[in-house]
């Protein structure tokens, strides 16, 4: 049975009339079970008026407790309590469903385990790192540091190793970005990074791109609302498969060459790409967040990207850290070294590389011939354009083919599908036939 709490009621129970003290004594009051779930909170203008806020500062409150789905409205209803307390939930990751066995499951972009080199070697060899087994909060080993300043695309004050790409773009956003802050991202983007913006309640601003990259034009609408940061894959798309050309790179740089803005360059499919790697970082030292992510060429498993950036930057960065792991495990990072001066696994990854373009390049030229006009690239996945997603979802579904909806990747209205195709290695053309019928809904 729901009930209410009048406006004097309520405000007799909240000392910080800031918008961060609302929202905490709010939640407190939940979790103590002085205000149930049911309950009907007072209006916002009246709650405001005895509080002696404005309106705006108590929405601001409430809509981060929406947020955390501990309150919800009910359109004229009123708002109302709808849980006690917060588990945080990667939303996009989180409803990736279970399609069974017999599904022919395209949803996951993830690199074909034949396809990765062997760790054996590797592992014996990084169970003997530098420093092994010492609390000592390192930033990354020096090995690890000197083959990667061997193909790095800019000369950086500072290397910092991470748990892996996504990770390294957790950890940095929660360092560097408050909660409430605009964060301009390309639309569309990888649904994790999305996910960890939302977790941080940060404010996204969309920046439409083409086959070229980030839009000019749409990063000079976003910089309007002052985000503090610009995050965009500057070598290989991991949705849509296209590079940043070289021409697009410098007028992304001109335009943010006046702001403080700072710019993550993440470079997430890594060596899949045979595009060349570049950055802003040699225009911008001191505020370009470079990363490499090594779980798509050597192996989930190792749990390793590193990221650039100035000194004072990484040592943010770290600070953060701090409050979990620390540091990366020593074992992995000179893992990750001796397979990066391993020649065999050189040649793995070339065979790799040109493996995933072919099945990539397979499913467009195939989409392609029955009047798709999915764009060429490279990576793990194609972005296929449909009329209607929920048609196409369906459709596909109703065949044993499970893809992505565009919507995962955006926030902006998509007419899209994402379909993996690094384990797409036989079953082309049924795929090819099914998405066909699927992208036209008349």
């Amino acid at each position: 049975m729901s009930e209410d709490r009048d406006a004097k009621w309520f405000a007799s129970k909240l000392s910080d009339r800031t918008i961060r003290g609302i929202a905490l004594e709010t939640s407190a009051l939940i979790r103590a079970g002085a205000l149930p779930v049911g309950t009907k909170l007072p209006p916002i203008r009246d709650l405001a008026f005895v509080l002696g806020v404005s309106p705006a500062t108590l929405s601001e409150a409430w809509s981060e407790l929406r947020r955390q789905k501990i309150i919800s409205g009910r359109g004229r209803n009123g708002t109302w309590v709808s849980g006690d307390r917060f588990v945080a939930k990667p939303a996009r990751l989180a409803s990736v469903g279970d399609y069974g066995s017999d599904a022919l499951n395209l949803t996951a972009a993830v690199p074909d385990v034949r396809l990765l080199p062997k760790l054996e070697a590797a592992m014996a060899y990084g169970a003997s790192a530098e420093n092994l087994n010492s609390y000592e909060r390192s930033r990354i080993l020096p090995e690890l540091e000197e083959q990667v300043r061997k193909t790095w695309p800019y000369e950086p004050e500072a290397f910092l190793a991470t748990n892996g790409g996504y990770n390294a773009v957790y950890t940095l956003i929660n360092a560097l970005v408050m909660p409430g802050a605009a964060v301009a991202i390309e639309d569309p983007t990888g649904m994790r990074l999305l996910d960890i913006l939302e977790d941080r309640g940060a404010r996204i601003i969309p920046v439409k791109c083409d086959e070229e990259g980030p839009l000019s034009a749409s990063l000079e609408e976003a910089l309007k609302y002052r985000p503090v940061a610009f995050i965009f894959q500057p070598r290989i798309h991991s949705v849509t498969g296209q590079s940043v050309s070289p021409a697009r790179m410098a007028s992304l740089a001109e335009i943010l060459r006046d702001k403080d803005t700072l710019i993550v360059e993440d470079d997430g499919i890594a060596d899949i790409s045979t595009a060349p790697r570049h950055s802003m970082g040699h225009l911008f030292p001191d505020r370009v967040i470079h990363i490499l992510s090594y779980s798509k060429t050597h192996g989930p498993d190792l749990r390793l990207a590193v990221l650039s950036s100035s000194r004072a930057i990484i040592d943010q960065i770290q600070s953060y850290r701090s409050f979990s792991s620390g540091w990366t495990s020593r074992i992995l990072q000179a893992a990750a070294a001796w397979l990066l001066r391993d020649p065999a696994t050189a040649s793995c990854l070339d065979h790799a590389r040109r493996t995933y373009r072919e099945r990539r390049a397979g499913l467009i030229d195939a989409l392609r011939e029955r009047g798709v006009d999915a764009w060429h690239g490279e990576g793990l996945c194609a972005w296929v354009p449909v009329s209607s997603e929920p048609f196409a979802m369906v459709t596909l579904a109703a065949r044993g083919i499970a893809v992505h909806p565009g919507a995962k990747f955006s926030i902006l209205p998509s007419s899209h599908l994402r379909v993996a195709t690094a384990n797409l290695s036989e079953r082309c053309d049924e795929v090819a036939d099914a998405i066909a019928l699927a992208a036209v809904h008349t």
